[in-house]
């Protein structure tokens, strides 16, 4: 007979008050026996680190880069004692792609859910990890994420449950990119006039590893690339993934990368993809994948190559004019050597303006069968058009003409609290003119700033139609990967040129899109979202290149605050919100 029955009985027969204690006992113990509360102390710091061979600074945590890897099973809570240990700067960090369902003051974004962490203060993230799936996290105050301020989160699925996929074992693979310019100094040239764009990144890296001015691979190259010598190779000596053959590896790729979108394949072997963003896909082979910044993915391959030679994985740059190497890693054949070369060159990265090739690769990306499907009716549609836009000869991105300028007071407090003057209380615009040509430069290129939010009916079905444009200078238009806080939504479709309600609503996907929360728009096209929103919280929804959200784009929802009980006051006591709790508190 299994506690609950037992308990059930007790609790409606005449029973002692001391049995029916323990049976409420035993159920609480029996519920959460699966989940544990995994604990993390952990110092952010600067530290002198090579992540290309190159002495630099970066921000670590616990004196290591990338920062530690969280693992945890669906269901556990994970709670991060975090001290800013920075001297002269605030941070906080965010955990990309967990949801945090009743802890939206854990989500990590500065001016938005939290007040940033000062010098020398402690914050403590508590939050649950509902979904199994690969994840990471970052910093997202000011440009941290460039800093190196980063790492990888793994979950689990709960015990009890299996993966709808075998596999023998995994690999973690978490992709960023690298320059030897600090990112203070990208920060003022980003802010000046005219501005000082901070160029191509000198390194990709793999694992925080990376190569500059040097190949792995010069011995297949006819340019004058040297052989690398790895200098400070204990930072930069290259990623080797150690496999048997015939075997069945799991690769979870994560991009953290603050400017590339990425191209990655390993030599002779096909990747099967099965899960984007923690959701399950249907499964499908691929040679090679993109991988745009803040998406992530696991694939599948089979060993079952030529067992006495090793094999390249390689990272090149896609959506933008490469300069900068790929980076490289080594799919290492036991019990052949680490050291041994493969015997042909790395693969080849698709031409950088291979536009097909990407689309065809997202447009392959469709939901696992049994996934939840989006509701067939939207009640709300909010159209973003992006630009590049000017104010006052500064250059700025822009969303509707509005480029977003945070206020000092988080949005959670401001609004749980009603304090109206803490940033603008106009909604932003819904969408932009019929008559604006998103195929040409704008016409007027000005714009304003503005820090108003979108306030979000609860449990409300919500379409986005991401609209991209051309920028300041004719016959450019740029990648966009767009991430959204607090939620997962269906990516409905992409299209070409302006979104046309009349013709392109038939062409959307109801039947089985995939969940994700990061989705691509292409240069002069639209993607249609569709989310719930039923998570109450203030969530930022934004272009996760790090200097386009650094310049203005991104936009603010809100839903559903006030159902919120105790928002710890240590996350909003900054600001109004802080003058606020502050006062209260003498009185």
């Amino acid at each position: 007979m299994g506690t609950k029955t037992t308990c059930r009985r007790l609790i409606k027969a005449p029973a002692s008050q001391m049995l029916v204690v323990a049976c409420i006992f035993m159920l609480l113990v029996e519920s959460s026996a699966g989940s544990k509360a995994r604990h993390f102390k952990w110092d952010v710091e600067y530290v002198f680190w090579s992540p290309d061979c190159i002495e630099n600074v970066v921000m670590g945590i616990n004196g290591q880069f990338p920062g530690p890897t969280i693992r945890a099973k669906a269901g556990d809570t994970v709670v991060i004692d975090l001290t800013n240990k920075l001297h002269t700067e605030g941070v906080v960090i965010h955990w990309h792609g967990i949801r945090q369902f009743g802890s939206p003051w854990a989500d990590g974004t500065a001016s938005i859910s939290q007040c940033v962490i000062n010098p020398g203060e402690t914050f403590t993230y508590r939050f649950k990890v509902d979904k199994a799936g690969t994840y990471f996290y970052h910093g997202h105050y000011g440009m941290q994420r460039s800093a190196g301020l980063y790492g990888s989160l793994v979950v689990d699925v709960e015990d009890g449950r299996k993966e709808p996929f075998h596999y023998d074992g995994e690999f973690n693979l978490l992709l960023s990119d690298w320059w030897h310019e600090s990112v203070h100094h990208q920060e003022v040239g980003l802010s000046s006039n005219p501005l000082r764009w901070i160029g191509e990144p000198q390194t990709l890296l793999i694992n925080g590893r990376g190569q500059y001015n040097c190949s792995l691979a010069a011995r297949y190259s006819n340019s004058s690339s040297s052989q690398c010598q790895l200098r400070g190779s204990e930072h930069c000596a290259p990623e080797i993934l150690h496999v048997l053959p015939n075997k069945i590896y799991r690769l979870r790729i994560a991009s953290t990368t603050a400017l590339a979108s990425l191209n990655l394949a390993i030599g002779n072997h096909k990747m099967v993809v099965v899960e984007a963003d923690g959701n399950y896909v249907t499964p499908f082979a691929v040679d090679d994948l993109d991988i745009y910044s803040g998406e992530s993915y696991s694939v599948l391959i089979t060993t079952n190559q030529d067992p006495s030679n090793n094999y390249w994985l390689s990272a090149g740059v896609r959506g933008r004019e490469p300069k900068t190497p790929q980076g490289l890693s080594v799919l290492n054949y036991r019990p052949n050597s680490a050291s041994k070369l493969p015997a042909s060159s790395p693969p080849t990265t698709p031409a950088w303006n291979d536009y097909a090739h990407s689309k065809s690769f997202s447009n392959k990306i469709l939901a696992l069968m049994g996934s939840p499907k989006p509701p067939k009716n939207y009640d709300r549609r909010i159209t973003l058009l992006n630009t590049q836009n000017k104010i006052n000869g500064y250059t700025k991105w822009a969303i509707n003409n509005v480029s977003l300028t945070l206020p000092p007071t988080p949005y959670l407090g401001s609004i749980k609290y009603g304090l109206r003057h803490a940033f603008q209380q106009n909604s932003p615009p819904e969408s932009f003119s019929n008559d604006y040509d998103v195929m040409k430069q704008p016409v007027n290129p000005n714009t304003t700033t503005g820090n108003g939010d979108y306030i979000l009916a609860m449990n409300t079905t919500v379409d986005i139609i991401l609209q991209n444009a051309n920028a300041l200078t004719a016959n450019v238009s740029e990648i966009h990967p767009w991430h959204l806080h607090g939620h997962d939504f269906w990516v409905l479709g992409y299209g070409e040129g302006k979104f046309d309600p009349k013709k392109d609503e038939k062409k959307l996907n109801l039947k089985n899109p995939p969940l994700r929360n990061t989705a691509v728009i292409f240069p002069y096209g639209w993607t249609a979202l569709r989310f719930v929103a039923d998570n109450p919280g203030a969530w930022a929804f934004h272009c996760h290149i790090e200097p386009h959200l650094h310049m203005g784009m991104g936009v603010v929802f809100a839903e559903g605050i006030q159902h919120l009980t105790k928002i710890p006051q240590e996350a909003i006591a900054c600001g109004l919100t802080g003058k606020m709790l502050m006062t209260a508190n003498h009185n």
